[in-house]
C-alpha cells in the first residue's frame, strides 16, 4: 500500500465529514487507506463516520489522549509506505495526494513534506513553513522584527521567509495539520512524543527528523484549506497547555541558563496571551446576501427559506463558473459553493484567487459538501468556523 492518511478527531463532526470526503476523492487512484482516530468526542462524530463512511477504519479512544498519542495509535495500524498526518478541519484538493507523493518519491533525503495552507478566507497561513524556534528566532517573532525585515535571513527565520509562499524548498519545521512522510522514518524517531499533550509536538517531530540528517520540505504546488481552531477553545486551559508545550520543547532540546530560562518564560507567556485573545469572539458580521453556485434550483429555494435572506442563483447548467464578476455584486455577499458541481480543487482555487477582493468587499465563502445537509466554512482563522444545517 502506498499511503495511509491518519485523521485525529475531537468534536469536529461536520469538518471531519467534509475532510474525509475530500480525502476520499483525492485517493481514488492511489492504493491507500484512511484511518480516523477519535479522541472520545462528545458529538456524533463516530456515528456519522459509521453511517457515511463505513469502509473507513475508525478507532474510538475512550478518553482524550492528546494529539501525539492519538496519532501514534493511528500510525501503529497504518499499512502504507507513506503516512499523512491530517487535521479534521482541512480540505484537500482532488489531486493533492497524487502531487505530494510524486514529489516525495523524488527526494532521497525526505524527512517531512508539508504543503501550502490557507484559511477559510483564502489567506495564506505562514505557519505552513517555519524555522526552529531558537531563543533568537523566538525573539524576532516576539518583537515583530520578522515583519520589519521580511526578506532578511537573519530576522525572517521564524516563518522560513527565505522561501515565499509560492516557492518549494527546504524548511526546518512543518505544521501538524498536514505532514507526509515515510512510515518507517516516523517509527524510527519514535513518532510524536507522548510527553507533550499538544501544540509543540509538530515542532519537536520536525526537529528530531532534522537531527537524523533528513530534510523537511515545503511544497507549494498544492493548496489545502485549514480552517483552524475546530478542536480547541482558546481559553485559560489552552493558555496553560500552550505554555507547557513550549516549555517541553525548550527543556528537551536546548541548554538553559538563568537568562535563557527567564527569556523563554516571558516569551511563552506573551505568546500564550496573544493566542488566547486571538481566539476571543469578535463581532460576527451577518452576510447581507448570498450567491449560490450550483445547478440545483431546489437547493437555491431551500436556502432562501433557511437563510431568510436574498439568495441569488448562478446556474452552472447554463452559466460558466465565473467568480470575478460576482465579487462586484455588493459588499457583504457570501458565496456558497455546491460541491456536487464545484470540486474541492476549484473551491480552493476560488478562495485563493479572490482573497484581495474578498477582503475589501467583505466577501465570505461557504461550501456545501457533496451529499451533505449543511454548509460550512470560516471567516476568521482565530475562531471556530460556522456550520448551517439546511435540512
Amino acid at each position: 500500500m502506498q499511503l495511509s492518511v491518519i485523521i485525529l478527531n475531537y468534536n469536529a463532526r461536520y469538518f471531519l465529514e467534509q475532510c474525509v470526503l475530500s480525502v476520499q476523492n483525492s485517493l481514488e487512484r492511489i492504493d491507500s487507506e484512511i484511518i480516523v482516530v477519535d479522541n472520545n468526542s462528545q458529538d456524533d462524530s463516530c456515528e456519522m463516520m459509521k453511517k457515511r463512511f463505513p469502509n473507513v477504519k475508525l478507532i474510538q479512544n475512550k478518553a482524550n489522549l492528546g494529539f501525539p498519542k492519538g496519532n501514534n495509535i493511528g500510525v501503529a495500524q497504518a499499512q502504507g509506505k507513506y503516512i499523512c498526518i491530517l487535521n479534521p478541519d482541512t480540505v484537500v484538493a482532488e489531486d493533492t495526494f497524487t502531487k505530494v507523493l510524486a514529489f516525495a518519491k523524488k527526494l532521497p533525503d525526505l524527512g517531512i513534506l508539508g504543503c501550502k495552507l490557507i484559511d477559510g478566507t483564502g489567506t495564506f497561513l505562514p505557519e505552513s513553513k517555519r524555522g526552529v524556534p531558537t531563543p533568537w528566532v523566538a525573539f524576532t517573532k516576539i518583537t515583530c522584527l520578522y515583519k520589519l525585515f521580511p526578506k532578511s535571513r537573519t530576522f525572517g527565520k521564524y516563518y522560513a521567509q527565505h522561501l515565499n509562499e509560492n516557492e518549494t524548498g527546504k524548511v526546518d519545521i512543518l505544521v501538524g495539520a498536514f505532514m507526509l512522510m515515510k512510515k518507517d522514518l516516523y517509527l524510527e524517531v519514535g513518532g510524536f512524543d507522548e510527553d507533550c499533550f499538544m501544540y509543540s509536538d509538530d515542532i519537536d517531530l520536525s526537529y528530531r527528523i532534522l537531527q537524523k540528517g533528513k530534510s523537511n520540505y515545503y511544497f507549494h504546488e498544492t493548496t489545502v484549506i485549514h480552517y483552524k481552531g475546530e478542536s480547541t477553545v482558546k481559553d485559560e486551559t489552552y493558555m496553560k497547555r500552550f505554555q507547557e508545550a513550549m516549555n517541553f520543547f525548550y527543556k528537551k532540546h536546548f541548554r538553559r541558563s538563568v537568562l535563557f530560562s527567564l527569556f523563554i518564560k516571558v516569551g511563552i507567556v506573551f505568546f500564550s496571551f496573544v493566542k488566547m485573545f486571538q481566539g476571543k469572539s469578535t463581532l460576527k458580521r451577518t452576510p447581507k446576501s448570498y450567491l449560490l453556485y450550483s445547478a440545483n434550483q431546489k437547493l437555491a429555494d431551500k436556502l432562501r427559506l433557511v437563510l431568510q435572506k436574498k439568495v441569488s442563483f448562478h446556474d452552472l447548467k447554463t452559466e460558466k463558473m465565473v467568480i470575478s464578476s460576482s465579487l462586484r455584486s455588493g459588499y457583504g455577499t457570501e458565496i456558497i459553493l455546491d460541491n456536487e458541481f464545484v470540486s474541492f480543487k476549484e473551491s480552493i482555487a476560488i478562495l485563493e484567487s479572490s482573497i484581495n477582493k474578498s477582503r475589501s468587499l467583505g466577501i465570505t465563502f461557504k461550501i456545501i459538501p457533496k451529499q451533505a445537509n449543511f454548509l460550512i466554512g470560516s471567516n476568521n482563522s482565530n475562531e471556530r468556523g460556522e456550520v448551517i444545517k439546511i435540512e
